[in-house]
């Protein structure tokens, strides 16, 4: 490591120095080794060449925390009973810059390559921010003077300062959160779980996991696969197998296997928060102070908890119409998956994969199924793929399509389970559709339920539209340093499991200075699991066009799109040659497998400006 020459005196009091300076004089009821901290932190990442030198790995190794700390003792910038808290301020500063630099480190094949630019980007990158001063507190980034001021002048510094129960609380049991309460914990950190079911309209609740476990991707992909089997059985005498006449599906059969697995996975959560020391707590949180949350149990006890740190993690739930009897008959995601009895013949209300996934599995149940939809399917997807779900779905599985209109009113015709709904419907060109359904399943889209965890107390800024969470690239609140978002809470993020598993855990990894590493939003793969799966990465044809022009041709692959039996399987594969930057040559280059349905993507010879007839006939 190079040594330096000698040390430098600091920068001549005046200008934005002299703006830092002030800082430390704010205010009077902050400690003044709180102020001090504050001001040399500041200090030292724009004022001061120290911290050029740490950046590009010139310190000594005789440099500590301890030294620095006594020389601005002996500088008169702070004064010597301050010097243990400077000692800790100080260390957190240069560790955050070491972490940095190690990054670049591991790309750069020499220490000596190290280039100061690029390590000052990379700070950039895992801060959210893009500008000098970086002000640190217990690790988080503030922002710069200015931010920092409003810190001391409402009190949030005082109170982030002093000590609390948590090290981190998250709030919210879902996959994400959870998986980010379990890497704290192992790092050694204190760590509570608060985790809340608010019931449906129709009185549905469940246990720890989250979305995905309870209501979402597992028991989706159970009932997926359910059909599945009923479609295996139908094609099966053509294979040999003989079978008497009549094959019943028994709904109650498969909601008690779908729900006794989803119960074990339940406990399991449990079992692991359990081994790892984190405070699970049943209850509902909503913030009361800068750094204070009250949890309410289901029996209305309550207790105040308080931590350094917040990562919110609560997910969405569904939205609802508003249109007379929506709430009071329909059901929704957060119902299907443990209703116990069969939903007879179901109308399915929205375009999202949501709606088409139950559509496909309830049809291929042996259900009478029809979709209504308002505009596009799956908006925000390939559109020639959504096309041809749409129309696979109703030539093939027998699911009746209705455009381009609305309900406006259901009502119940007849009690029971499931009973008898009529709903009244408007096309777009005003026509009236009224028909009578057992149930009524709305899936329009799904909203985050901020608004209850009283943000507006610490000043958590969340987008007017959806009540997401804004934050920088780092999952840090743009407004409140000390907490954070991930999962589909999160503005602009992707409503994905196992993106917000990702972002928890490299997010952990970062607050507690175990990497630098930022969760990658793109060129993120995904499967919708209609009867014929749509898997893909990367760009649509749409976004694609609009990105690069309709005729910008290049051999690197943009965007990956299957329709066709398990192509979340072959998906995520081929997204690692997407991450890699894979080019047309490469695929053609690869060896397929034969017979397989993926084979196809390494003898893509038919363009669809082309116009020509896709269609295989031999080996």
């Amino acid at each position: 490591m190079a040594k330096h020459e000698g040390r430098k005196k600091p920068p001549s009091r005046g200008g934005e120095f002299e703006e830092t300076r002030e800082l430390v004089e704010l205010s009077a009821e902050v400690r003044p080794a709180e102020q001090s901290g504050a001001y040399v932190l500041a200090m030292m990442l724009k004022f001061d060449d120290r911290m050029n030198r740490e950046l590009t790995g010139q310190f000594t190794d005789d440099e500590s925390p301890e030294a620095l700390s006594d020389e601005l003792v002996e500088y008169g910038f702070v004064r010597p009973r301050d010097h243990h808290r400077l000692v800790d301020l100080i260390g957190q500063a240069m560790a955050l810059c070491r972490q940095s630099r190690a990054t670049v480190d591991e790309e750069s094949s020499s220490s000596t390559a190290i280039n100061r630019d690029r390590v000052i980007s990379n700070l950039f990158d895992i801060s959210g921010r893009n500008e000098l001063p970086l002000i640190f507190v217990k690790g988080d980034c503030v922002g710069g003077v200015e931010d920092l001021k409003k810190l001391v002048e409402n009190g949030v510094l005082k109170e982030w300062l002093a000590d609390h129960q948590y090290d981190l609380v998250v709030i919210g049991g879902g996959s994400g959160g959870l998986a980010a309460a379990k890497d704290a914990a192992v790092a050694g950190k204190r760590v509570a779980v608060l985790d809340f079911v608010t019931p449906t309209p129709l009185g549905t609740t469940w246990g720890l996991g989250g979305t995905c476990v309870n209501v979402g991707c597992i028991p989706k992909k159970l009932m997926h696969c359910s059909s599945l089997l009923g479609k295996n059985l139908a094609d099966a005498r053509n294979f040999g197998w003989k079978y008497g006449d009549e094959v019943k599906h028994s709904w109650t059969d498969m909601v008690t296997a779908v729900q006794s697995h989803i119960t074990a996975l339940n406990w399991n959560y449990r079992v692991q928060l359990r081994e790892k020391a984190v405070t699970y707590l049943n209850a509902f949180g909503t913030f009361v102070g800068s750094h204070s949350i009250k949890a309410t149990d289901k029996r209305k006890k309550e207790q105040i908890i308080t931590s350094d740190r917040f990562l919110i993690a609560t997910g969405l739930r569904p939205r609802y119409l508003d249109v007379p009897g929506v709430k009071e008959y329909c059901i929704t995601s957060d119902d299907i998956f443990s209703l116990p009895y069969c939903p007879g013949k179901t109308l399915c209300v929205g375009a999202s994969y949501v709606s088409l996934e139950c559509a496909g599995f309830l049809r291929g149940l042996g259900l009478d199924v029809t979709v209504m939809v308002r505009s596009i399917l799956l908006r925000g997807f390939d559109q020639d793929m959504a096309n041809r779900i749409g129309n696979h779905m109703q030539t093939v599985e027998g699911v009746r399509f209705i455009y381009q209109c609305i309900p406006t009113k259901i009502e119940r015709f007849k009690d029971g389970q499931p009973g008898l709904l009529r709903v009244t419907a408007k096309k777009e060109d005003g026509e009236e559709v009224v028909d009578e359904y057992n149930t009524v399943l709305i899936a329009i889209g799904r909203d985050a339920l901020t608004d209850a965890l009283n943000l507006d107390k610490v000043g958590v800024q969340t987008n007017a539209k959806n009540k997401k969470i804004v934050c920088y690239s780092n999952e840090q609140s743009c407004t409140t340093p000390y907490i954070y978002a991930i999962g589909d809470v999160l503005d602009g993020g992707l409503e994905l499991t196992p993106v917000a598993i990702k972002a928890g855990r490299l997010l952990v990894k970062r607050l507690f200075g175990l990497s630098s590493n930022l969760c990658e939003y793109h060129l993120v793969p995904t499967t919708v699991f209609t009867p014929l799966e749509y898997g893909c990465c990367g760009l649509s044809e749409e976004k694609a066009i609009e990105k690069y022009g309709e005729n910008n041709i290049e051999m690197r692959i943009l965007g990956f799109h299957l329709l066709g039996p398990n192509a979340g399987e072959i998906t995520q594969g081929f997204a690692v040659g997407l991450k890699l930057k894979a080019t047309k040559h490469d695929f053609d280059q690869l060896v397929g497998i034969h017979p397989t349905c993926a084979e196809v993507f390494t003898q893509l010879t038919v363009t669809k400006s082309s116009q020509q007839e896709l269609k295989k006939t031999g080996c």
